[in-house]
C-alpha cells in the first residue's frame, strides 16, 4: 500500500467534508456526534483536510467548537478563556445530545469555567430532551454551578420535554444542596412535572426517601394534593416504594392515610390498597403497618385481599393495629375512637368487613376462628342466611358453637334441617341436644363483658372463678375447623375475580 495515497475508504465522513469545503454539511456531521479526530492510513484528521483544502471555514469550524469543547471536557479553564476571547462559538452544539459547552462545564463541575462561560453563553439553550445547563447541575448534584448559573439569571423553573423541573430533579436524585438553592430563589414547587399525574417534587424525595429534602418540601407544598380529587397525594409513591421514612414523616405532618382516591391516574383506590397489593409478593411491609396504624380506611378491596386467602397473616395484622367494637356500639352515638390503645373500626368497616366474609365463605376455615378471637360478635354472622346455607359442615359447627344453637330464629333452624337433610352438613354431637347450662354461662359472661373485652384482654383472669375455667369462658376448648381446600391461584388473582364477581349483601 502506498501510504502518501489516501484511499477514499480510509477517509472519516467529517473528513471528507472538510475536504469538500462544505462548511453546512461538516457542522451537521459534528452536531451529530461523528468524530473529527478520526484518522486515515496517513494519520490526517478532518483539519488537516480543511487545512489541505484550503477551507478557512471549515477550519474555523472545526477549532471554534471541537477544541472549546475538548478544552472543556480537561478543564483547562485558561485555554476555554482564550478560545472565547478569540470568538469561539460556544453556543453551538457538538454532540448528538445536542449539549453545548456550558452543559458540558456543568456536567464536569469545573464551576471556575462556568462562571467564565456564564457570561457568554445562552444560559436557556436546550439540549435533546429540552434540558438546560441549570437542570443539569441540579440532576448531577453541582450545586456550586447550580449557584453561578443562578445568579447570571438562569431559568429555576424551566422545564424539560417530561415536563420536569430542576427541583423536581433535584428532589429525586437527593441533592439537598441544590433543593435548598432553588427553593430560596424561587423555584416553585407546585408547578406539574409529569404529562400523566400531577407529580410535584415531594413526590419525587418521598419515592426515594430522601427525608431531610421531603421535610423541606412539606412546608411549602400546596395540601391540594393531599386528599382533593384529580390530585395525588406523596403517600401513594413512598407506600409504592416501601420507604417507611417518608410513610412516618407524611403522616406525622398530618397527611391523611386514606388520601384520595386514584384510580384513573395510578390504578388503586388509597395508600393502604397499594400496600396490600405489594404484599401479595413480598414480605408486609412497615408502610402497611404505619397506615393500619394511623387509622386507614378499610373498604371492600382491602378486606378482600385479607380475606380471600388462605393465609391470616394480613387478617391478623390489621387486628393487630385495629380493634373491632361491640354490635350495640355501631347503631349508637359512641364517641370513643380507641379502645386498649387500638384505633376502633368504624360502621362502614365492619359492614364491608362482614359483607365479603360472606362473600368469602369458602375460605371462612381460615378467617373465621381469627374474627371471633379477636372480637367479632358471632350473631353477626347469623344474622344473614347465607353463612348458613354456605359454610362448610366443620365451618358451620364451629360457628353455632359459639352461640345458643336452640334459640336460633326458625327460618335459620329450617336451612339446618334442609342441609341436615340433603346430607351436606353434619351436626357435631352437642348439636343435637340443647346447651350446657355452662356453655349458656359463658354466653351470658360474654354478653356483659363484650365479645372483645372477653377474647381480647386479661379481664377474665380478674373474674371470681377457678383459673381452670379461663380458657374454657374463652371459648378455647373449641376445635377450630381445617382447611381442606388450597387455592389453585394467586391472591392478586383471587381478589381481582372475587371484585368483579362481589355480591354486595346488607348486614348490621
Amino acid at each position: 500500500m502506498d501510504f502518501t495515497e489516501c484511499y477514499a475508504d480510509t477517509v472519516s465522513r467529517v473528513a471528507a467534508a472538510a475536504r469538500s469545503g462544505s462548511r453546512r454539511q461538516l457542522r451537521r456531521l459534528m452536531e451529530r456526534g461523528f468524530s473529527v479526530d478520526a484518522r486515515d492510513n496517513r494519520g490526517w484528521n478532518a483539519l488537516h483536510e480543511a487545512s489541505a483544502a484550503g477551507s478557512k471555514e471549515c477550519v474555523q469550524e472545526i477549532l471554534s467548537a471541537v477544541n472549546c469543547k475538548k478544552a472543556v471536557d480537561n478543564g483547562h479553564e485558561d485555554v476555554v478563556k482564550l478560545l472565547v476571547g478569540k470568538g469561539a462559538e460556544v453556543n453551538r452544539t457538538h454532540t448528538s445530545s445536542c449539549w453545548t459547552c456550558l452543559h458540558q462545564a456543568v456536567y464536569k463541575g469545573h464551576s471556575d469555567m462556568v462562571r467564565v462561560l456564564a457570561q457568554f453563553c445562552n444560559l436557556e439553550a436546550l439540549d435533546d430532551h429540552k434540558i438546560t445547563a441549570l437542570f443539569v447541575a441540579a440532576q448531577y448534584g453541582q450545586s456550586e454551578c447550580l449557584e453561578i448559573l443562578i445568579k447570571a439569571g438562569a431559568n429555576v423553573n424551566t422545564q424539560a420535554a417530561d415536563l420536569a423541573t430542576p427541583l423536581l430533579i433535584a428532589s429525586q436524585e437527593g441533592h439537598q444542596a441544590c433543593v435548598d438553592l432553588l427553593l430560596d430563589h424561587g423555584a416553585d414547587p407546585n408547578v406539574s412535572c409529569s404529562q400523566e399525574w400531577p407529580q410535584f417534587p415531594i413526590h419525587a424525595a418521598a419515592q426515594f426517601g430522601h427525608i431531610s429534602i421531603l421535610r423541606r418540601l412539606i412546608d411549602v407544598t400546596d395540601r391540594v394534593c393531599d386528599q382533593s380529587d384529580g390530585m395525588v397525594s406523596p403517600l401513594y409513591t413512598a407506600v409504592h416504594s416501601d420507604q417507611t421514612g417518608s410513610v412516618e414523616l407524611l403522616l406525622k405532618e398530618g397527611y391523611s392515610p386514606d388520601a384520595q382516591e386514584c384510580i384513573t391516574n395510578l390504578g388503586f383506590y388509597s395508600p393502604l390498597s397499594v400496600a396490600l397489593f405489594n404484599a401479595t409478593s413480598k414480605p408486609v411491609s412497615e408502610s402497611l403497618k404505619l397506615l393500619l396504624a394511623a387509622g386507614a380506611s378499610l373498604s371492600s378491596e382491602e378486606w378482600t385481599y385479607a380475606l380471600a386467602t388462605d393465609t391470616t397473616d394480613l387478617l391478623e395484622l390489621i387486628l393487630e393495629h385495629r380493634w373491632i367494637p361491640r354490635p350495640e356500639t355501631l347503631t349508637t352515638n359512641y364517641s370513643a375512637s380507641h379502645r386498649q390503645g387500638k384505633l376502633l373500626f368504624k360502621l362502614q368497616e365492619v359492614r364491608e368487613l362482614l359483607c365479603v366474609a360472606l362473600s368469602q365463605v369458602h375460605f371462612a376455615s381460615r378467617w373465621l376462628p381469627v374474627l371471633l378471637r379477636t372480637g367479632l360478635d358471632p350473631c353477626c354472622l347469623l344474622l344473614h342466611p347465607h353463612m348458613l346455607e354456605k359454610a362448610e359442615s366443620e365451618v358451620l359447627n364451629y360457628l353455632l358453637e359459639f352461640v345458643n344453637w336452640s334459640t336460633l330464629s326458625p327460618p335459620l333452624k329450617l336451612i339446618l334441617n334442609q342441609r341436615q337433610t340433603k346430607m351436606t352438613w353434619r351436626p357435631s354431637t352437642n348439636l343435637d341436644s340443647i346447651p350446657s347450662l355452662s356453655h349458656i354461662c359463658r354466653l351470658k359472661i360474654r354478653q356483659v363483658l363484650g365479645p372483645d373485652l372477653l377474647m381480647r384482654t386479661s379481664i377474665v383472669q380478674k373474674l371470681p372463678v377457678p383459673s381452670s375455667l379461663h380458657d374454657f369462658l374463652r371459648f378455647q376448648d373449641i376445635v377450630e375447623p381445617s382447611y381442606k381446600h388450597p387455592p389453585q391461584s394467586p391472591v392478586i388473582n383471587r381478589v381481582q375475580r372475587s371484585q368483579r364477581a362481589h355480591q354486595h349483601r346488607h348486614v348490621l
